[in-house]
């Protein structure tokens, strides 16, 4: 079987075609995948503004859509697909909505059934995608601009929240602190770049340590949640006080030397947030396997030390190539071939959900 892909939940548009091996290990392949980044957009604005994302996805989808379809052009069966898979949530509700009426249309002109994704189940099956079926039960944590949260695999296709973050996620903590630093948008990609030229131990910046419950939902009380707006607080609390020593101004670029222990420093305590509440929720829940997904998994110091943490335990560690970690529809594909031969599908009803839960 193989499945057209297409997400549009922020700001890439990406269309993709996954198809089915045969072999239970590694149940996928991708055939196509094209992504339409709209980095530079928003670049201006040091942020994504989401009526130009949700205009851009409308000039992009089509050609996208094209391309991947050409993928198959060496195939006797060129632009032949089986069902569409689509991102129905959770997102920015102009720009969900452009691929979900886009795929539904599809769907019906080439009468093939139409398949909701939720975003997050794509990053989690990316993993599968990448590197075949993980032992279960897995741990996985889902590492973006928008999100941040531990999720149980105890079959394939069945994900349970053990936590999430209660503010900041950890990419929209990165965006913040280069933008206080001036060091322009994304964030992520630049503060790992010149982490990798400081003293991570520079700046003794705290990690949060969460001890009381979530108000919102106090009858999990095992969960692990994350919370990065005190770290976030602190780092403009020190660059602050930097600037005032130096007569820099509100607004002044400290010196390129203290950037980088600045971001050394931050990312460090990211990083190992990040990881002991991973490796934490793997040990006390008896995981065979863990897994690292999202746009924030490409960071260069979370991938080489997850790599340790997970040899050291003798836990296999799942994280997807860089292309597979940042927004596509390979990913969303894929978890479409999970919830159709799982027998679901959506009736022409189907509408975009900007807050759609992954249960």
């Amino acid at each position: 079987m193989i499945v057209l892909g297409i997400e549009t939940s922020c700001d890439e548009t990406a269309a993709a075609l996954v198809e089915e091996t045969g072999d239970q290990a590694h149940p996928w392949r991708i055939v196509s995948s094209i992504v339409a980044s709209q980095v530079d957009i928003h670049r201006e604005w040091g942020g994504v503004v989401p009526e130009l994302s949700a205009r851009q996805h409308v000039r992009d989808i089509c050609g996208v859509v094209e391309q991947a379809l050409a993928g198959r052009q060496s195939d006797t069966r060129s632009g032949h697909f089986d069902a569409v898979a689509v991102t129905q949530g959770p997102g920015l509700i102009g720009s969900l909505l452009v691929g979900v009426s886009f795929a539904k249309s599809l769907a019906w002109a080439r009468n093939v059934p139409i398949i909701p994704v939720h975003h997050l189940a794509g990053h989690i099956e990316s993993l599968v995608l990448e590197g075949g079926e993980m032992p279960l039960p897995a741990v996985v944590l889902v590492v973006s601009g928008g999100h941040t949260s531990l999720y149980s695999v105890s079959a394939p296709g069945s994900y349970q929240r053990l936590g999430r973050t209660r503010d900041d996620a950890a990419g929209e903590a990165y965006d913040k602190v280069a933008r206080l630093l001036g060091l322009g948008y994304p964030g992520g990609p630049i503060v790992d770049r010149l982490a990798q030229q400081g003293n991570d131990r520079a700046v003794p910046f705290p990690r949060t340590r969460l001890t009381h419950a979530d108000r919102n939902a106090p009858h999990l009380p095992g969960r692990r949640d994350f919370s990065f707006s005190g770290l976030k607080t602190s780092v403009l609390r020190h660059v602050t006080l930097r600037r005032a020593a130096l007569g820099l101004g509100d607004q002044g670029l400290l010196p390129a030397s203290e950037v980088a222990d600045i971001c050394a420093s931050f990312q460090r305590v990211v990083v190992d947030t990040l990881l002991e509440q991973l490796f934490e929720a793997a040990r006390s829940s008896g995981a065979r396997s863990v897994g690292i997904a999202g746009g924030v998994s490409a960071n260069s110091r979370l991938r080489a030390e997850a790599a340790t943490r997970g040899e050291a335990r003798a836990l296999p560690v799942f994280i997807p190539r860089l292309s597979l970690s940042t927004d596509n529809a390979a990913m969303i594909a894929a978890a479409g071939l999970r919830r159709y031969r799982a027998g679901v599908t959506a009736g022409w009803d189907l509408n975009a959900d900007a807050s759609l839960a992954l249960a």
